[in-house]
């Protein structure tokens, strides 16, 4: 463009310039009449040439601007298409890194979903592979889970689940509140002796653990709670303390048992020999035979006393249980029979036999079958049961005595078989008896149960009375005759 406009220019000038001299050399040449007629198109080709060279400039101008304009709108279009293209490439890069991103989270997703299924699949394995009583509860005392161990321990199926409350499984009420209390403001409880309630009504010992549990305000929701059943445990442990004790009472009784006889021997050799010196119907001889009669009684206190030591003798033999139990009956039945009270024998046929000393095992049964006489006595009659039956897992011949009287206490059960306790009033008994038959019978191997009231095997009802059971060992075929 700026060559075209001074070559314009140039044109104009030249054209004017030839115009002059041709306008003068037709004068010299005296042609003014050619001129006339040429001069027309000289000027109006001079015009022409003028009006191009200004619109030429004009256009220049313009065009300048635009192209001006043009530039830097194309250098601003350059400039955004830059952006744009950085824009993109940026968008381009936090996509790649946005889809990293997603590709790592899914993946820590992934694992740690794994990571829960695998705690939770260990989870419920241990609360449903667990031995002891593991449940969940809510702020209102109502059991969200209970795993069948629980269940199991307390008595229920899985249909009752839903329908148990701390307030029925809890013996005492005190507890509950106890417990929630101690959850509420020490967040647990940790090794917490409990009685819980059977279905049947029956109490069981715990031992109670348990956890608060908070939602994500921090609120107490409810807990978790593990209990482990100490029945046996407690049970084992009251024989274990009992068994303890007797030992030590037997050594004490053996001790005094053996200083008192001889005193005793002496009071009553002096008695006799005093009786001769006086009329059998005097004052003197009849308080000789009170001391007499009085002494006979304390050597016999002292004879059960070295029989609970089990410091005498014993003889042992292979004996039937028929027999020694047959031979019982018929030595108590005629007294039995006075009171209105029958004896019934319900005997095993072809029972085995066990290795013992056949009148003391019968010295333990005719005192299980008065204690059961007295147990009666005020009821005005009933029935005592004398029963054998065998147990071929556990080897074991099982002699029972069962009455139908008035029951033995919870409380009195712990202490029945400690030496000198007994619910009899003073003079009818010396509470050595049971004491002494349980020597014998642990003396023997075997071990004595005590069940008030007595639950029916076959039906699973209970009723009013005791049952003292004998557990012996059965008698192996190597056992020779001692």
């Amino acid at each position: 463009m700026s060559v075209i406009i001074p070559c314009f220019i140039a044109a104009f000038s030249i054209s004017r310039a030839a115009g002059h001299i041709v306008k003068q050399l037709f004068f010299l040449a005296d042609n003014r009449e050619v001129w006339k007629v040429i001069s027309p198109y000289s000027g109006g080709f001079n015009t022409l040439l003028l009006i191009s060279v200004s619109a030429v400039t004009i256009f220049f101008h313009k065009g300048v601007q635009t192209y001006t304009f043009i530039e830097q709108k194309a250098k601003k279009l350059k400039s955004a298409n830059r952006r744009l293209e950085n824009a993109a490439q940026e968008m381009k890069d936090l996509n790649l890194h946005l889809e990293e991103m997603n590709i790592n989270l899914e993946e820590k997703v992934e694992g740690r979903t794994a990571e829960l299924s695998k705690s939770e699949k260990k989870f419920r394995h241990l609360f449903s592979a667990s031995k002891d009583m593991v449940f969940f509860c809510d702020t209102e005392h109502n059991l969200m889970d209970i795993n069948e161990s629980g269940l199991k321990m307390l008595g229920y199926s899985n249909l009752d689940a839903p329908l148990l409350s701390l307030e029925k499984i809890f013996s005492n009420k005190g507890d509950v509140d106890n417990y929630y209390q101690s959850i509420s403001q020490n967040g647990f409880i940790q090794d917490r002796e409990i009685e819980f309630k059977k279905k049947d009504g029956s109490v069981i010992y715990v031992l109670l653990s348990a956890t608060a549990v908070y939602d994500d305000q921090g609120v107490l929701i409810g807990c978790e709670a593990i209990a482990k059943d100490l029945t046996r445990v407690k049970t084992m442990m009251e024989q274990l303390v009992s068994s303890e004790k007797m030992a030590s009472v037997g050594q004490m009784a053996a001790g005094v048992a053996h200083e008192i006889n001889t005193p005793l021997g002496i009071i009553l050799g002096y008695a006799q020999l005093m009786k001769d010196d006086f009329e059998e119907d005097s004052e003197t001889y009849q308080n000789l035979e009170v001391i007499e009669r009085q002494t006979k009684a304390s050597r016999k206190i002292v004879a059960d006393l070295l029989k609970f030591s089990r410091q005498t003798g014993s003889v042992r033999e292979n004996l039937n249980l028929n027999e020694v139990l047959a031979d019982v009956l018929a030595v108590t039945e005629h007294n039995l029979n006075m009171d209105h009270i029958y004896g019934h024998l319900e005997l095993e046929n072809d029972l085995p036999e066990v290795v013992g000393d056949a009148e003391k095992l019968r010295q333990v049964f005719v005192n299980l079958t008065n204690n059961a006489h007295h147990a009666m006595e005020e009821k005005g009659g009933g029935d005592i049961i004398l029963s054998t039956s065998y147990d071929p897992k556990g080897q074991h011949v099982i002699a029972q005595v069962r009455d139908t009287g008035h029951g033995i206490p919870e409380d009195v059960k712990a202490k029945i078989f400690d030496p000198f306790f007994t619910t009899k009033p003073v003079g009818k008994g010396t509470g050595l008896g049971l004491s002494v038959s349980y020597g014998i019978i642990q003396d023997h191997g075997g071990t004595i149960e005590i069940e008030s009231p007595v639950k029916d095997l076959q039906t699973g009802e209970t009723s009013q009375g005791t049952a003292f059971r004998i557990i012996l060992p059965v008698a192996s075929e190597t056992e020779a005759v001692l």
